[in-house]
């Protein structure tokens, strides 16, 4: 379904100075169709940076070639790995990095998806001069591991905002996803999720509260409508359900 998605697809769209996104999908999840969305990041020692890899395609691997090596791809939290195998087989050279749990789950294992190493708390010097991160925690082995890129102050997060514009989302659908807080302009993750991360409450509204300190001009996430502008106020309306971080 197009209309769920932000054309045009698999293709690079700049966002700041070595950054960037790529939109692409639609998935389909419980039947929903989702937007999903790739960030790419040009480290200080040239190499790219590939945020929760999307649907492998030759001629956006050409032009992310074009910026530099492809040298880190990053599965940030349990459920953004599916496209990663692809990307591996035609970057061999790429280190795949993983939130904390991903590698335990048994579709993971099933799918021979190799895991090179496991994130921190900390960056790791690979891209600590480049990226600061974050890890929002939850119950059930769920973590979300957010990255902030100070110069050009942009935000990366994957699920822990859900941003869906109801005017893209199947008729049928637009009064339940309104209902559940997932839509525009301050969407959150869905009920699911918000209760598997309330599991850790305190320790996720910490980890949320270091988010919107670090004062985000632009706020990238996976799924709807990314805050291209005043992104710190509206990551603390969109985090509201873990409370008040004015």
């Amino acid at each position: 379904m197009a209309e769920a998605t932000y054309p045009p697809l698999d293709v690079l769209k700049p966002v700041a100075e070595g950054v960037w996104i790529v939109d692409s999908g639609p998935l389909r999840i419980l039947g929903m169709p989702l937007p999903v969305r790739m960030t790419v990041i040009r480290l200080g020692d040239g190499s790219l940076w590939l945020h929760s890899p999307t649907r492998y395609d030759a001629d956006l691997h050409r032009a992310l070639a074009a910026l530099g090596p492809i040298r880190h791809l990053v599965a940030p939290n349990v459920a953004h790995w599916t496209f990663l195998k692809d990307w591996q087989t035609h970057c061999p050279e790429a280190l795949t990095w993983a939130a904390p749990n991903l590698r335990q789950r048994g579709q993971v294992r099933r799918s021979g998806l190799k895991i090179d190493r496991e994130l921190a708390d900390a960056s790791p010097p690979e891209w600590d001069a480049d990226l600061r991160q974050i890890v929002v925690p939850g119950g059930l082995g769920f973590r979300e591991v957010a990255f902030f890129h100070g110069r050009s102050r942009t935000l990366v997060l994957t699920d822990l905002v859900l941003n869906l514009e109801a005017a893209k989302m199947p008729a049928l659908l637009r009064p339940v996803l309104r209902l559940a807080g997932m839509t525009a302009p301050d969407g959150k993750p869905p009920p699911y999720l918000r209760l598997v991360i309330k599991l850790r409450r305190a320790a996720a509204a910490r980890a949320a509260a270091d988010l919107v300190a670090l004062n985000p001009a632009v706020v990238i996430f996976a799924h709807g409508l990314w805050f291209a502008q005043g992104g710190t106020e509206r990551l603390r309306r969109s985090l509201r359900w873990l409370g008040d971080f004015s």
